[in-house]
């Protein structure tokens, strides 16, 4: 899978998706905005991983164009790779179609908005 990893998902979040074979892109440098950035991951095809909650309102009150979008809480990062390595196996394939997929304790919820691929 492909993915772009906001700066508030963390490094060790892409570090250990690198380590399980997966596509990955980071951003860097200064804030381009939550559109950009949304922008960005539907032009690679990309599925974006943050903590930011904006995303999602781009995503169903905008429905903005995008690829997949994955939503963690803010734990330590240690605990957000233990919840993403339970999203990919669970949720794979709803992620290849474009899901949005938000953690909130240890609860995974998975919806198709439109806008997706």
């Amino acid at each position: 899978m492909k993915f772009l990893i906001d700066r508030c998902a963390g490094s060790r979040i892409a570090s250990w998706l690198r380590e399980s074979g997966h596509d990955v892109a980071e951003l860097v440098g200064p804030d381009p905005g939550d559109s950009e950035i949304l922008d960005q991951a539907a032009r690679e095809g990309r599925i974006l991983i943050t903590l930011d909650k904006h995303f999602s309102q781009l995503v169903y009150h905008h429905t903005r164009a995008h690829c997949g979008l994955i939503r963690l809480p803010d734990v330590p990062a240690t605990r957000r790779i233990q919840l993403l390595a339970r999203i990919l196996e669970a949720h794979g394939e709803d992620l290849s179609q474009g899901a949005v997929i938000a953690v909130r304790g240890d609860r995974i919820r998975t919806s198709q908005p439109r806008g997706g691929p």
